[in-house]
C-alpha cells in the first residue's frame, strides 16, 4: 500500500490508537489477545512491513518491507511463549532477475510466502508479478504473468500471498476489481495461473496478508482504514478442497484503533496446541506510527 495517502490521517490514527487503549477495547471473535510487541531497530531500512513468515515453532522469522527488502532473524520467547525480544541480521535488498537492486515501482513489494525449504516468493503491487528467490540477496526468478495482473489498479493490486499444502500459490488484489462485492482468488499450480474462485468482499474491508496454517485452512488479513478512527483489522478462515472454498468464517476483529497498520500475517501451533495468529504492521516510514508484532489463539 502507498504510504502517501495514510500520512497525513497518521497522527490521527495515532491518538485514536491511545484512546483505544485507555478505554480497554477489545477485539471480537473466538480468539484470546497473547500480546502486542513494539519492535524497535535504528536501521535506515526499518519499518513498512508488508509480510511476515515464521517456522513451525513460531521462532525463525521472515519479513517484507515494501520498499524491497527483506529481513530474517528470530523471536526469543518466554516460558509461555510470550515475544521478549527480536534478532535480526536484515536487511536484504531484493532485485530484480536481471540482478538489478529494485526501486521505485517495481520496488513496491507487498506479499510473503516461503517454502518448507525457507526460500520464499514475493508479490508486488505497482508493477503487478510474483517472483521466487532462491537466495534472499541474488536475482529473481520471475514467474509467468497472469493476463489478468495487467489489469490491476497500480495501487490496489497484489498485496497478500500463501503458499498451500500442496504447494500452490495463491494471491488476490487489496482492491475490488469485480465491483460485483468478490474478490478473484488466483493459484499458481503445475506453471499454470487459473482463478479457481472467489470469496465475499464484505463493507471497506480491503484483504492485505494470507497464510496457510498448519490444520491446512487458509487465512486472510484484512484492514479497513477508518479516517479519525484509526486502524480496524480482520481475520477470516477458509477451508480449500479443490477447485471449492467454504464460505469462511471471522476468527477476530479488532476495533478501530486497537493495533496500527497490521499487513502481514503467519499461522503456526504454539506449545500448548493452540493456533496462533502473528500479525506485522506496516508504520509507513512515519516517526509517529510504529512496528507492532501483534499475537492471538484461537479459544481451544
Amino acid at each position: 500500500m502507498s504510504h502517501r495517502p495514510l500520512r497525513a490521517l497518521s497522527l490521527i490514527a495515532l491518538i485514536a490508537l491511545f484512546l483505544s487503549s485507555a478505554t480497554g477495547q477489545e477485539a471480537h471473535g473466538p480468539t484470546v489477545f497473547v500480546q502486542s510487541y513494539v519492535w524497535r531497530n535504528p536501521d535506515k531500512a526499518f519499518g513498512g512491513f508488508s509480510g511476515i513468515e515464521l517456522d513451525a515453532r513460531g521462532q525463525d522469522m521472515v519479513v517484507l518491507s515494501d520498499r524491497a527488502t527483506l529481513w530474517r532473524g528470530r523471536i526469543l520467547r518466554d516460558a509461555a511463549g510470550r515475544i521478549a525480544s527480536v534478532q535480526t541480521s536484515g536487511p536484504v535488498a531484493l532485485h530484480s532477475s536481471e540482478g538489478k537492486r529494485l526501486g521505485g515501482d517495481a520496488g513496491d513489494s507487498e506479499g510473503l510466502a516461503m517454502t518448507p525449504e525457507g526460500r520464499v516468493f514475493v508479490s508486488f503491487e505497482r508493477l503487478s508479478r510474483i517472483v521466487f528467490y532462491p537466495i534472499d540477496g541474488g536475482p529473481a526468478v520471475r514467474l509467468p504473468r497472469y493476463e489478468a495482473f495487467r489489469h490491476l489498479p497500480p495501487n490496489d493490486a497484489l498485496e497478500a500471498l500463501a503458499i498451500g499444502p500442496d504447494r500452490a500459490l495463491y494471491t488476490l488484489p487489496e482492491g475490488d476489481v469485480t465491483h460485483v462485492g468478490q474478490t478473484p482468488i488466483w493459484r499458481f499450480k503445475e506453471g499454470v495461473w487459473t482463478q479457481p474462485f472467489m470469496i465475499s468482499r464484505e463493507g471497506r474491508w480491503k484483504p492485505v496478508g494470507a497464510d496457510f496454517g498448519p490444520d491446512g485452512r487458509f487465512y486472510l488479513l484484512e484492514r479497513d482504514f477508518r479516517g479519525l478512527f484509526g486502524f480496524a483489522s480482520r481475520v477470516r478462515v477458509f477451508t480449500i478442497r479443490g477447485d471449492r472454498i467454504s464460505a469462511g468464517a471471522v476468527l477476530l476483529e479488532t476495533p478501530p484503533g486497537r493495533h496500527d497498520n497490521l499487513e502481514g500475517i503467519a499461522v503456526w501451533r504454539d506449545q500448548s496446541g493452540a493456533i496462533r495468529l502473528t500479525m506485522i504492521s506496516d508504520d509507513n516510514f512515519f516517526p509517529l506510527q510504529r512496528t507492532e508484532i501483534v499475537e492471538y489463539a484461537l479459544r481451544r
